[in-house]
């Protein structure tokens, strides 16, 4: 079965400040202290930020129905024009329980000067026995992102020089 699950979320910060965390490492470094309830770290296992990058997410102890802690994800589109990016897992997590393909693409749009829409989108391709989760997993897994980078934005919005490399 094939899908998608869109999610679109408004964030009254600039889109370029959003994208210098979307765009970068920055919004791992996030999403590890932010779920750190799920995941224990993140590593740089190739590449050096490009097209062709992987990382590594570490799960504490696995978590839900995924038995395997490491998902490697690829970087397969990174473009700081139209603030665009791409991943797709490579392995463990939801293509252990029956997902054969699964790809995140966040673009970051901007509405105004202080403000931006971050549209999300999740596409997978699911067998049988995974048809279930492909209704809830994804969206949940979006939401989860998305809400640690708002607040992180929302927080940080007067302090840009954290995004600062």
């Amino acid at each position: 079965m094939f899908g998608e699950v869109l999610h679109d979320v408004e964030v009254d910060a600039a889109a370029s400040q959003a994208w210098k965390l979307y765009g970068s490492f920055e919004l791992a470094k996030i999403i590890q202290k932010g779920l750190s309830q799920m995941v224990e770290k993140i590593e740089l296992l190739e590449g050096y930020g490009g097209v062709g990058t992987i990382l590594q997410l570490t799960l504490i102890g696995g978590q839900g129905e995924c038995r395997s802690k490491l998902l490697p994800k690829r970087f397969l589109t990174i473009d700081n024009e139209k603030y665009i990016e791409e991943v797709e897992a490579l392995e463990g997590g939801l293509l252990e329980l029956g997902f054969n393909h699964f790809r995140v693409c966040f673009e970051i749009i901007e509405k105004g000067k202080d403000s931006c829409i971050i549209k999300s989108k999740v596409e997978y391709d699911a067998n049988d026995e995974a048809t279930s989760l492909a209704s809830t997993i994804p969206s949940l897994q979006l939401e989860a992102i998305i809400g640690v980078a708002k607040d992180y934005l929302l927080k940080t919005k007067n302090e840009w020089g954290e995004f600062d490399s």
